[in-house]
């Protein structure tokens, strides 16, 4: 998939630098070209890619704050800098643009939804997002945040894939570790998706595309990318039950939103030299995941590439309905509560000052 890539706010513009570094690792191809917008100066500076400072006029370069209302009025204002920046990048090669976001923080939560908007009303490429929930220690203002954002996401882009802070988050880790690993996980399993179709090393028997993926996320809503590998013999005979136990493991246990085995769609791609491949084994993981997920719209097929390991790829599409999503909107709703009563009690007390009978003792 030919995409044109955008991280908004400082985590976004983190996660479209490992993603591009990864394309450009791999050799893949699939990343035209990248972005990273903020209303931080200090966290444009030390990223590798172009970038566009949002907001100077109503921040100074100083980003907003964790505000996320602030960050979409930033973005809505200077949307017009980034579609100029954006000149030259969206050819005809292009295939989808991707906008990338954490979703707890100010700019990113803010602002992608409205870019998002934006860049739908411009191009007829789908444009989809990268969002990225906080972890359940992060903060109430966090959650608050990432509901709002979320919810304004699923609904403007083509379909926001949607990965959980706390799925790839290792004990014993210190924030910026955990962060930092997580990027990385991320960056190589989207950076798998995007190239699948791209970097075909050999001839599969049924090689998986790009309007497979695009398919597969028509359903629009939340999306949730599984991934896992495992070794491979080099008679694809000998790997019919690897390629089965890898599948199970990407949807099971490795996806980006835990417990997500409810879909509308999805799309299995499994990854190796072709000759490791086994097409029986495909077919068979095809059939059970069809089978798991209880819908009829599975793809499945090949993506030869240049490793003695197999690996899978597990796209679901429409998984909103999924216990994840359903539990974080009820911590970001209790968040909300929680931050609805302190302020409460805040204007209560600051009222007390206001009172004229306590002007003759001041």
């Amino acid at each position: 998939m030919k995409t044109v890539l955008i991280g908004v706010g400082q985590a976004g513009g983190k996660l479209a630098t490992e993603i591009a570094n990864f394309d450009a690792e791999m050799e893949f191809g699939a990343v035209t070209g990248a972005l990273a917008v903020n209303s931080a100066k200090t966290d444009l500076r030390s990223l590798p890619l172009d970038t566009v400072l949002i907001g100077q006029d109503r921040v100074n370069g100083h980003g907003v704050g964790g505000d996320n209302e602030l960050g979409a009025e930033v973005m809505q204002a200077d949307s017009h800098e980034v579609v100029e920046a954006l000149e030259g990048r969206i050819t005809s090669e292009a295939e989808a643009i991707w906008v990338a976001a954490g979703l707890g923080g100010g700019t990113g939560s803010g602002g992608a939804p409205v870019l998002v908007k934006e860049l739908s009303r411009i191009y007829s490429v789908p444009v989809y997002a990268l969002g990225v929930l906080p972890g359940q220690g992060e903060g109430s203002m966090y959650q608050v945040n990432a509901g709002r954002s979320l919810k304004t996401l699923a609904r403007e882009a083509d379909a926001t894939l949607l990965v959980d802070n706390d799925a790839w988050h290792s004990a014993g880790e210190s924030v910026e570790e955990g962060f930092d690993a997580i990027n990385k996980a991320i960056a190589q399993r989207f950076g798998l998706l995007l190239a699948a179709g791209e970097a075909v090393e050999g001839v599969g028997e049924s090689v998986v595309d790009t309007s497979e993926v695009i398919n597969t996320l028509r359903t629009g809503g939340i999306a949730a990318l599984g991934y896992a590998t495992a070794e491979a013999a080099p008679d694809a005979e000998e790997n019919i039950n690897v390629v089965m136990s890898t599948a199970r493991r990407a949807l099971l246990t490795g996806t980006s939103l835990p417990d997500a085995t409810e879909a509308e769609a999805a799309l299995l791609a499994i990854a190796g030299e072709p000759d490791r491949l086994s097409r029986k084994g495909v077919e068979r993981a095809r059939s059970w995941l069809e089978e798991e997920l209880g819908c009829m719209q599975v793809r499945g097929g090949d993506f030869p590439l240049g490793s003695e390991r197999v690996a899978a790829l597990v796209l679901l599409g429409g998984v909103e309905r999924s216990k994840r999503v359903e539990q974080f909107f009820e911590r970001a709703k209790a968040a909300q509560q929680e931050t609805d009563a302190i302020e409460e009690e805040r204007e209560s007390a600051d009222s007390l000052f206001q009172n004229d009978q306590l002007d003759n003792l001041i």
